[in-house]
């Protein structure tokens, strides 16, 4: 079965993207849906790593909405930056997170929580991969932003994937 369908979730997720495209259910455009994701998942699964070791699915869905409420939060913080501080007052500033995570699917994630948190992007992870470039919008004091990213996001992931 793994040989002919080797990433169900995949498939399913990509006919119901197709779907989403069409915007009209019909039985074609369901079977033309399942065709593709099939299809892709075939042609792509050689490009596939093996599946990310997930230690703790509790941890992930509260790391979830940790990351969510964090968008919220930095979403309000963003927009009061922007209306009631002048750009001279801003202190945008790179700075360099060392990683203790290893994981691939770690380091992207943290990355990818890092992009996604208004005020903050992810820009470059060092060669060895133990080093994260962030830039912030107004960062006041690089140190506990550092210790903050690292506490508040990298040690549960590393629960997470570790």
């Amino acid at each position: 079965m793994q040989r002919y369908l080797p990433h169900p979730i995949m498939v399913l997720i990509l006919t119901l993207l197709w779907m989403v495209l069409l915007n009209d259910f019909s039985v074609g455009g369901l079977v033309l849906g399942i065709i593709l994701g099939i299809g892709i998942t075939l042609l792509t699964s050689r490009l596939w790593p093996g599946a990310p070791r997930i230690a703790s699915y509790p941890k992930a869905f509260a790391y979830f909405f940790l990351v969510l409420w964090d968008i919220v939060v930095a979403n309000v913080q963003v927009a009061g930056l922007i209306l009631f501080k002048r750009n001279a007052d801003l202190k945008p500033d790179f700075i360099s997170i060392p990683l203790d995570i290893r994981t691939p699917e770690a380091i992207t994630l943290l990355a990818g929580t890092i992009t996604m948190t208004p005020g903050t992007v992810s820009c470059d992870l060092s060669a060895d991969g133990r080093s994260l470039l962030v830039h912030g919008l107004n960062i006041e004091d690089a140190p506990a932003t550092i210790a903050d990213i690292k506490k508040r996001y990298e040690a549960r992931l590393k629960e997470i994937f570790e």
